[in-house]
Parts: C-alpha cells; sequence; structure tokens
C-alpha cells in the first residue's frame, strides 16, 4: 500500500454498508444520541453517568460512557492540558462518540469541556436534536469543598498548571438542553439528577424506536 496516497484526501472514499442507522435502531429498539456531561472537576459528572447508565441499563437500553480521565487511559494518553491538546481531547471523544450513537447506542460523555467551541463543534457532527448538552452547575467553592481526588488542592499549590476554574477558564454552555444545579449549595442526589435526565431522553423518543 502507498502509504504517502493516504495523505491525499482525494484518494480515501467512503464505505455504504446495507445496515445502516435505522437498522442497528430498530434491532435495539433505541435512538442513538450523545449525552454530553460537562462542568467543573468535582461537579458530579462522571457520578451522574454512571447513574443514568445504570438506569438506562435496568430499562434495556445499551449505553456507553466515556470518561474524561478514562479516554486519556489509552485513545488520548498522548495529549497533555494545553488548550491545543483540550481541543483535540474534545474532538476525538466527540467523533468517538459519534460513532456510538450512529450504531444506535446511548452514549454518554462525561468531561469538564472547558471551551464552548469545542463542545459546540462536537454538537455539530450529529444530526440536530442527537446532541443533548448537560452542563453540571455547580459552584467553584462546592467543588472545592469535594475535591474528591485533591486536584484543587494541588492546583492553588500552584503544583498543578492550567487547572480548570483556578488559572484556566471554564465557559458554561449557552443553550443548553439541561441545567443541574445545587440550590443553597445542597444538590440532589445522583439518582435524581439521572432520572430528570433519563424523563428528557424518554420525552425526547430516544428510549424506542420510532
Amino acid at each position: 500500500m502507498c502509504i504517502s496516497c493516504l495523505a491525499n484526501v482525494n484518494n480515501i472514499f467512503w464505505q455504504e454498508c446495507p445496515v445502516g442507522n435505522s437498522e442497528r435502531q430498530k434491532l435495539l429498539n433505541q435512538k442513538g444520541c450523545v449525552v454530553w456531561i460537562t462542568g467543573l472537576s468535582g461537579s458530579g459528572k462522571s457520578t451522574l453517568a454512571c447513574s443514568i447508565s445504570r438506569e438506562l441499563h435496568s430499562r434495556g437500553k445499551l449505553t456507553y460512557v466515556l470518561d474524561g480521565d478514562n479516554v486519556r487511559h489509552g485513545l488520548n494518553k498522548d495529549l497533555r492540558f494545553s488548550a491545543e491538546d483540550r481541543t483535540e481531547n474534545i474532538r476525538r471523544v466527540g467523533e468517538v462518540a459519534k460513532l456510538f450513537a450512529d450504531a444506535g447506542l446511548i452514549c454518554i460523555a462525561s468531561l469538564i469541556s472547558p471551551y464552548r467551541k469545542d463542545r459546540d463543534a462536537c454538537r455539530a457532527m450529529l444530526p440536530e436534536g442527537n446532541f443533548i448538552e448537560v452542563f453540571m452547575n455547580m459552584s467553584l467553592s462546592l467543588c472545592e469543598l469535594r475535591d474528591c481526588k485533591g486536584l484543587y488542592k494541588l492546583a492553588r499549590a500552584g503544583k498543578i498548571k492550567g487547572f480548570t476554574g483556578i488559572d484556566d477558564p471554564y465557559e458554561p454552555p449557552l443553550n443548553c438542553e439541561i441545567e443541574l444545579q445545587e440550590i443553597d449549595g445542597v444538590c440532589a442526589t445522583p439518582g435524581a439528577m439521572a432520572g430528570q435526565v433519563v424523563s428528557y431522553l424518554e420525552n425526547k423518543g430516544f428510549l424506542q424506536d420510532q
């Protein structure tokens, strides 16, 4: 094979398959989509993702969770935390999430994904309505209080540079589908928050093929 030819987009062709998205969704009796959970470190993204997955599994629905830390152990282990690497990190996860959704799965992506333009680029990869952005709108003080990984303490001590919310910005969504907020410093239980997301998916017809 001519390796140099691979770089030439004119030599790459899309291969169609007779089994398409609609057939896969009918087989699974659900509609593929991406639930993209964004928010500060410690806001509860991973806990929510697993709670949604557990609830949908109990209903016989097939999901897959793409966790921000997990993908950096494999797919994105070559990336660090510069703005450019963060963008590439999100782009890759977006492309993988799109494939899962096309396969008919409900893909739950749980990442800080701090930059609005990167999240919007992932939204643009999918058909309209198939990207559900869930904003974990938890205060920095609450996230620091949790700090289950000890990262805020390290960032405050200057041992981690470019940490989102401390010395790197987080850009909140402007038009997310679901916003989950603390009330007077108190959060709903993971099960209750997962229920809100699952109800949204049910109301939008993702939990059955029609």
